[in-house]
């Protein structure tokens, strides 16, 4: 695995360590579910699949119009294609529907970006410093329930998120306060604000946050203040219930059950309450398209506010609740999570006249699939958003 990918994972916390998501594929032909023949995007999904995965799915916008497609297999085994339009599991792109919820009440003038969040939820004890703001951009410095690497290198563990104990372990529920309280009982990383590091206890602090002053599950307000009023029939807040509704592509879990043999696992059914509002949801591209146009078109959130989530930290890139990046073609802005079995991209340029959101499932291969999200991101990128 590249350095970047590594530190996407661990940042991105969706293991403790990046191999609990990776898992790997079986090629596949791409399909368009729209009519309209796109040899070039063909290619693309099509490439992506055979770089390691089971199966792909892209939908893309740009002045060509919309295009879907698919390639890999839908279930190992199968020879079925995954479903164009299959819900799966987004990870982290979670969080951009969590900070558009928490930035529409600070809009309403019920949280302050700025304001202590001890202020909100004074149970944890939380240093006072640390406020809304650094845990949308990941600044708290909180150490993190699903494990952190320290500057020195040391791998400290979180709760069991790899191997046979994760397997073993994953129908079990978590609450979100337990997740809270089992990082805060570990050493800050660093004092709040002075530097950056990706970390999942933020985003639950956050989904309580909204909690608390809504009066009402932060799923619940999601489903209030974005999926209702956009139609995002297909987005699902799951809690505590393991299944995928609807068509939808297997998810696979590849770990080394003894040294030297490695094991495949469906993954497709977990208890995805670990994540919580760092990363439960489950979407389809067509939802994820949706929502990012309406978001950064001025439709959810004010434009002072919109620009304060486009606004990168210089050290992660990272805004309140996206990606801020540069590519060849200037500033593009993403969504990127990954779950046991799964991973996800969304991605718009600033205008929104060219997207792409792409979904790839984890099979049975031993490839680098940390270096392989990363250059399906990176050929998207070029070929779509940048139009290379």
């Amino acid at each position: 695995m590249t350095t970047s990918a590594s530190k996407f994972f661990r940042r991105a916390g969706i293991t403790a360590v990046a191999a609990a998501l990776l898992a790997g594929v079986a090629p596949g032909v791409a399909a368009a579910d729209n009519g309209r023949d796109r040899p070039d995007l063909r290619a693309m999904v099509q490439e992506i699949a055979a770089s390691g995965f089971a199966g792909a799915q892209l939908r893309v916008h740009d002045a060509r119009g919309d295009w879907t497609g698919s390639a890999g297999v839908r279930e190992l085994g199968s020879a079925a294609k995954p479903p164009t339009n299959g819900r799966f599991r987004i990870g982290s792109n979670t969080k951009t529907f969590v900070s558009t919820v928490v930035l529409q009440l600070v809009g309403e003038g019920k949280i302050g970006l700025d304001a202590p969040v001890a202020g909100y939820l004074p149970e944890f004890g939380l240093d006072r410093r640390i406020t809304v703001r650094m845990l949308l951009q990941h600044t708290s410095g909180l150490f993190d329930y699903t494990g952190a690497m320290l500057p020195d290198g040391t791998i400290v563990p979180g709760i069991p998120l790899t191997g046979k104990e994760f397997l073993d372990n994953r129908y079990h529920t978590y609450r979100p306060e337990e997740l809270v309280r089992f990082g805060l009982s570990k050493p800050p990383l660093f004092a709040p604000g002075t530097d950056w590091t990706y970390t999942n206890i933020n985003y639950v602090l956050a989904g309580l946050v909204i909690e608390k002053v809504a009066g009402r599950p932060y799923g619940d307000e999601i489903q209030r203040r974005i999926l209702r009023p956009l139609g995002l029939r297909d987005t699902v807040v799951p809690g505590t219930w393991p299944g995928i509704p609807g068509p939808h592509a297997h998810g696979y879990y590849r770990y080394e059950e003894k040294p030297g043999q490695w094991k495949t696992v469906d993954i497709t059914n977990q208890n995805p309450s670990w994540a919580s509002s760092a990363g439960e949801l489950i979407s389809t591209t067509k939802d994820l398209h949706t929502f990012f146009s309406a978001l950064l078109g001025g439709k959810l959130l004010p434009a002072p506010l919109l620009a304060e989530m486009r606004k990168p930290h210089p050290k992660g890139g990272y805004g309140l609740g996206v990606y801020v990046q540069e590519a060849s073609c200037g500033t593009v802005l993403k969504g990127m999570g990954g779950f046991h079995g799964y991973g996800t991209v969304m991605a718009s340029t600033p205008d929104g006249s060219r997207t792409y959101e792409l979904s790839m499932t984890y099979g049975d291969s031993a490839a680098d699939l940390g270096q392989a999200y990363f250059k399906a991101d990176q050929l998207l990128t070029d070929k779509v958003l940048c139009g290379k």
